[in-house]
């Protein structure tokens, strides 16, 4: 069974399909935030705090950090940019981080100061990120985020998205990298403009697990993009990833329906033993009468849904406004 091991200086988890859906909390992250990146350009981080303990509260069981505020120059501005910003995250909660960068310089300050056991995110199938990327990893001794794209860009083929994470994975071996240090993002595509994108993940999903055996990850809000509700269409298409076989998403755990899908997904796929998290997140959850906002669960370790937010998808643009 494949098992990726992440960790903070005090706590470890195992992302697997034997094990509860790994959220990965979103929130840290100034791309179509522009209050959050002045707020980091200027150096106040308390945007930055609030959300941390926010979506470790809500229930995410890790959180990505970035610090991708601007365009000019990232090279030079980021590297000390997310260091700052990792510390000071690191040293506010227990939960495993992953360090979320497209400047190589950026994920190696960071993975000089990292506790414990992060997950970078990510490389890419284009040669030169893999030859960049790949041995900060097998240096650092952690696992990478593969995403699904090269350079011809993100095709809307499956097959060729499966081809380019296979190609990955193998030029990760050659660098000595195992398998389940390899989590990778099929790349959702958004359903209202891609009619089969919900399908061909599934599709996809089942031949990560069956034929690569990796562990997998995505940016759930993507599916949504363009749509009325998305809350919605997310907490629909939760349960149906976990059931192909996504063992981890980038969300924001601070929508309480989608954490609601994420809980009943691992009570039904057998990952919350005895419903236990399941219980004591709701036992004293009260519905709410017509006309009324729902009642909030009670609050639980790992359970406890916050305010909402939002961030910008992978694709195109995920997250809510400020």
């Amino acid at each position: 069974m494949t098992r990726t091991i992440v960790a903070s200086a005090t706590r470890e988890i195992v992302i697997g399909f034997d094990q509860p859906f790994c959220v990965i909390g979103e929130r840290i992250n100034p791309t179509g935030r522009k209050k959050l990146a002045a707020e980091m350009v200027e150096g106040n981080f308390d945007t930055v705090r609030k959300d941390a303990i926010e979506q470790v509260a809500a229930g995410a069981t890790m959180l990505d950090v970035n610090a991708g505020v601007t365009a000019v120059d990232p090279n030079a501005t980021e590297p000390a940019l997310l260091v700052k910003t990792l510390e000071i995250v690191q040293e506010l909660v227990d939960v495993p981080l992953s360090i979320d960068s497209s400047v190589t310089a950026a994920i190696e300050a960071a993975l000089k100061v990292a506790k414990g056991r992060p997950l970078v995110n990510s490389v890419t199938g284009e040669e030169e990120k893999l030859e960049a990327i790949l041995p900060l990893i097998k240096k650092y001794n952690v696992p990478v985020v593969a995403i699904s794209n090269d350079e011809t860009g993100i095709s809307m083929d499956p097959d060729v998205r499966f081809a380019v994470a296979k190609k990955i994975v193998e030029r990760a071996m050659d660098h000595g990298i195992k398998p389940e240090d390899i989590v990778v993002d099929p790349l959702v595509m958004p359903i209202g403009a891609l009619g089969d994108a919900g399908r061909q993940v599934f599709a996809l999903l089942r031949r990560l697990r069956e034929e690569l055996k990796v562990n997998t990850t995505c940016g759930l809000s993507n599916i949504s993009f363009g749509l009325p509700h998305r809350h919605g269409i997310n907490a629909g298409f939760i349960p149906m990833v976990i059931g192909a076989g996504m063992t981890s998403a980038i969300m924001n755990p601070c929508r309480p329906q989608e954490m609601e899908a994420v809980r009943a997904a691992n009570v039904l796929n057998g990952t919350d033993a005895n419903c236990a998290n399941w219980i004591m997140t709701y036992r004293d959850y009260k519905p709410a009468a017509a006309g009324e906002a729902a009642a909030s669960p009670a609050p639980a370790a790992g359970g406890r849904p916050a305010r909402r937010g939002g961030r910008a998808g992978r694709v195109g643009e995920g997250g809510s406004a400020e």
